[in-house]
């Protein structure tokens, strides 16, 4: 499946002028993305999500505020409708870029909106004083009275009493400031009593982030994965492609990539990694679509996956990963895939 459509910053009346001055070209597709028609559901949350999230990690990092805003209305001219940030995603100003793009489009009520919590600076962890204040300090950012969806990132805290976390996160729920709840960091077992005391009447989780790809397979490959198909979570899973290690022609600029990222992208060019690029570029070879798609079907393919969170850097970066939607991998290539990786 190939989405398309008119290009960004290019007008319906463009498109058709360059038609009529070529009789022999396509008609142009004019309207809604054709992505509109393909959503998920979001575990139990009642949400329903395009099946790729796009991260908001770079905003205001390595992507500055007009391009971001550039790479949020390519994502949703092809339908999309989920937007991922997190309060810790460059110290807030994520957030700040996400907040001015929802009100200047007026796409708040379109868009399902979702926030890790629980590492910023000012109101690090899930203690109940500091995680109000920070969904409290999120809104803000955020130009927003309500977040559909809040992640609890354990990664800085995984000591706070789980009891008094989720009785914070009932008040938040009853006061309309967060819809559904999510979970990121958390062990397999934390998962378990957070659903013991879900019985118990508590807020109960319904999604969860854990990094996860054709690289990165372990630790979710285990236990994470059974609990999350046992509690019937929504896997939406971040690192998806392994920051451009697995994103095909951007492959060689990310491997080129100084600083802790670059080598952490060089580790992956061992005897594993190589039979996993070459397993991709010959299955994206033989669908005729870009390497990323592949990467990103191959998720989709997997047992409890909802829809992964991919950070992009450029328009192009978004119009190859929107295909991995409408990609559909035979059990032969996945199990290929799949067998590059052991």
């Amino acid at each position: 499946m190939r989405l398309f459509g008119v290009g960004a910053g290019a007008s319906a009346d463009t498109a058709l002028n360059e038609a009529s001055e070529h009789p022999s070209a396509p008609i142009p597709i004019v309207g809604p993305g054709v992505g509109e028609t393909i959503r998920v559901p979001l575990g139990e949350t009642g949400y329903e999500a395009f099946p790729l999230i796009l991260g908001a990690a770079e905003f205001g990092w390595n992507v500055d505020l007009e391009t971001s805003h550039g790479l949020l209305d390519r994502y949703m001219e092809f339908g999309g409708n989920a937007i991922h940030t997190a309060d810790g995603f460059s110290g807030g100003r994520s957030e700040h870029i996400i907040g001015q793009w929802l009100r200047s489009r007026g796409r708040r009520d379109r868009t399902l909106l979702s926030v890790r919590i629980g590492a910023h600076a000012d109101n690090p962890g899930l203690g109940s004083v500091n995680l109000v204040r920070a969904v409290e300090g999120s809104l803000t950012r955020l130009g927003v009275e309500r977040i559909d969806v809040v992640y609890l990132d354990a990664t800085l805290d995984a000591t706070t009493n789980l009891e008094d976390t989720l009785a914070t996160v009932e008040w938040l729920a009853e006061a309309g400031k967060i819809g559904a709840l999510g979970a990121y960091g958390f062990a397999p077992e934390r998962l378990v009593e957070a659903r013991i005391l879900a019985a118990a009447g508590y807020p109960r989780i319904h999604v969860i982030d854990a990094p996860y790809n054709l690289v990165r397979r372990q630790p979710f490959e285990g236990d994470l994965r059974l609990v999350a198909g046992a509690q019937n979570l929504a896997v939406t899973p971040s690192h998806a492609l392994e920051h451009g290690f697995l994103s095909g022609r951007h492959r060689n600029k990310a491997l080129t990539s100084r600083g802790v990222r670059g080598e952490q992208l060089r580790g992956h060019l061992n005897r594993r990694g190589i039979k996993i690029l070459r397993a991709l570029d010959q299955v994206a070879e033989e669908l005729g679509v870009p390497v990323a798609a592949v990467s990103i079907a191959w998720l989709l393919a997997q047992r409890t996956v909802a829809a992964p969170i991919v950070n992009a850097f450029a328009a192009d970066h978004v119009d190859e990963l929107m295909q991995g939607a409408g990609v559909s991998l035979s059990r032969s290539q996945v199990a290929e895939l799949t067998r590059a990786g052991n």
